[in-house]
């Protein structure tokens, strides 16, 4: 008997993102549609939850619509509704929360919720076909930072994690902090290019306890203690150069963990996940990196790398044919945690 693909409808909102998709046996996308608010939030420095909620609502119908159509399918062609519910701001995960469960209900299918951080890893099932668990992943966004042991589908240990500022937060601080506005990862990224990342020394932030933690505080306040300085003694601060010396310093301490953990479980294979996954400086160096000792490194395609449906529908595919649905009683959870049901 042939096996039926398993069609999942996938909304994430659980940022400033609004987005849906049509995942097909958690690898195949047949559309992926994200409406971004990056344009409304940069007059505003930062996502403003408030402002983002209602942008959820105004604009989830036509989304899901959008992906329905662009993958040439109804609603009676899906075979499960699949929805972030966590981590992320309260009031956005809500919005595609309540739409998912009416939606769900509506048309009597199953419901997932999924873990955003899962989705996020699960973005390499998408673009790497042949990618199977075991591996070691980094997951570096604007609100987390993981190392995390991925041992089977659904399976996960976190072997390191940020004890403040994200890798991404800090981009974006650091970012404000010499003019550069938001957002401040690919910015950052862009103006790196014509600075010399030797030419100031940031501090990494190691610990004593052995651990493959990071800390990013220090670097952020380290950059604002420079440029404070060179104001008040009217030193040029070139921008290039401290954007470039920055990111090189938080850049090292993600790849000397990330291999600190591939030696610690005997793995060799890495799955880079979450918006700063697209940083020119982190994939040029992890792939130098892991060149010299054989291990092979993976990242997903760009599109892939920020919020977006489709890592959701991947994730949910998982979660599906492990027998893992949710209730209609779903609720969005801000600070859900890896690997928490």
């Amino acid at each position: 008997m042939e096996k039926k693909d398993i069609k999942i409808l996938a909304i994430e909102s659980s940022c400033d993102e609004t987005s849906a998709a049509v995942v097909v046996n958690g690898r195949e996308v047949l559309s992926n549609i994200i409406a971004s608010q990056i344009d409304i939030h940069t007059k505003f420095g930062g996502v403003v939850p408030e402002v983002a909620s209602r942008k959820h609502i105004e604009v989830i119908v036509p989304v899901v619509e959008e992906a329905l159509n662009e993958a040439n399918l109804t609603l009676e062609d899906i075979d499960a509704v699949a929805v972030t519910y966590g981590p992320g701001l309260v009031g956005a995960l809500l919005v595609g929360v309540q739409y998912a469960k009416a939606l769900a209900y509506a048309i009597d299918v199953p419901l997932i919720g999924v873990n955003h951080i899962e989705g996020h890893i699960s973005a390499n099932f998408i673009d790497h076909k042949e990618l199977e668990p075991p591996f070691i992943t980094l997951v570096v966004s604007g609100g987390h930072t993981y190392i995390v042991y991925m041992e089977d589908f659904g399976k996960f240990e976190i072997l390191g994690q940020t004890r403040d500022d994200a890798a991404g937060e800090a981009f974006d601080k650091v970012a404000r902090s010499i003019g550069l506005g938001y957002p401040g990862g690919p910015k950052i990224d862009k103006v790196s290019k014509n600075g010399n990342d030797d030419a100031i020394k940031f501090p990494k932030a190691n610990f004593h306890d052995n651990s493959i933690d990071f800390s990013f505080s220090g670097v952020k306040s380290a950059v604002l203690n420079y440029i404070n300085n060179a104001n008040m003694k009217n030193e040029e601060i070139i921008v290039e150069d401290v954007a470039a010396s920055f990111q090189k310093a938080v850049v090292e301490v993600l790849v000397e963990n990330v291999l600190k953990a591939c030696k610690k479980k005997k793995v060799d294979k890495i799955a880079i996940a979450g918006g700063v996954a697209s940083n020119s400086c982190l994939r040029a160096t992890m792939e130098k990196e892991c060149g010299k000792r054989g291990i092979k490194v993976l990242f997903p395609s760009l599109k892939l790398c920020t919020d977006n449906a489709a890592m959701i529908g991947s994730a949910a595919y998982f979660e599906y044919i492990n027998g893992r649905t949710s209730e209609i009683t779903l609720n969005a959870v801000p600070n859900l945690k890896l690997g928490q049901r």
